[in-house]
């Protein structure tokens, strides 16, 4: 193992633990990743040491380019199956031609409208028949994760959900991923925190939140797209 503080080493044997009783409890559990610095992380130790959890992602049509890259870098690397989910194209070409391509920046209203199309209700057919799944999600990264736990019952998605690097700072995230080699997506060189689509993802500056970059025409508490949105019934 590479040399690593005793801090993360810790960390990863918590992370190790999840993955155990995941495995050992659910028969059917699944890592949602979005190739971010996070999700990556997750992804290693589940190839690591949980083979069994599948992985998954969601295409929304507007990734970065660079997005598609690290894809094909992690499929070389872990020779690995990640399924891949798409929005109904039916619902894209509808949204838009009624409210136009970037309609998303006009109101919080249509951009969750777009966020539903392209990413929830995708989610929802790869979240069908599964018992858990899991996420890269940081308590740290914005006030509306600031109390988010590491396991919990997702109503809206009617399963259990795991956030095993709830308790990980940005830099232990950093640390394991240059430690072990872990593929990343090269937009977070250039300074983007937090990636999604294209047109809804820049980069941030010194000092602002690590979620500064998403929706950042918004307010700070409404910046979520709706995948993990607490609730109790979703919209379809």
């Amino acid at each position: 193992m590479p040399e690593i503080s005793e801090k993360l080493t810790n960390k990863i044997d918590a992370v190790k633990q999840v993955l155990a009783d995941i495995t050992a409890n659910y028969q059917s559990a699944t890592l949602a990743s979005s190739y971010g610095a996070e999700d990556m992380v997750v992804m290693d130790l589940i190839c690591k040491f949980a083979p069994d959890i599948e992985i998954f992602t969601l295409d929304t049509g507007r990734l970065p380019k660079e997005t598609y890259d690290v894809m094909q870098e992690a499929k070389v690397h872990y020779g690995r199956e990640v399924t891949v989910y798409f929005p109904d194209a039916n619902d894209v070409e509808a949204f838009v031609t009624e409210q136009g391509p970037n309609a998303f920046y006009n109101s919080v209203e249509l951009r969750k409208q777009c966020c539903g199309i392209r990413k929830v209700k995708p989610l929802k057919r790869a979240l069908a028949g599964k018992q858990a799944w899991l996420t890269g999600m940081r308590r740290s990264q914005a006030v509306t994760r600031s109390e988010l736990p590491v396991s919990e019952y997702d109503e809206g998605f009617g399963l259990q959900k795991f956030s095993p690097l709830t308790d990980w700072s940005n830099g232990d995230v950093w640390a394991y991923i240059k430690a072990f080699d872990v593929p990343y997506n090269k937009l977070h060189d250039q300074g983007v925190a937090s990636i999604g689509c294209a047109p809804c993802t820049r980069a941030i500056t010194a000092g602002e939140d690590i979620r500064a970059g998403r929706w950042w025409w918004e307010n700070p508490e409404s910046k979520e797209c709706g995948l993990h949105v607490k609730a109790t019934k979703l919209e379809s």
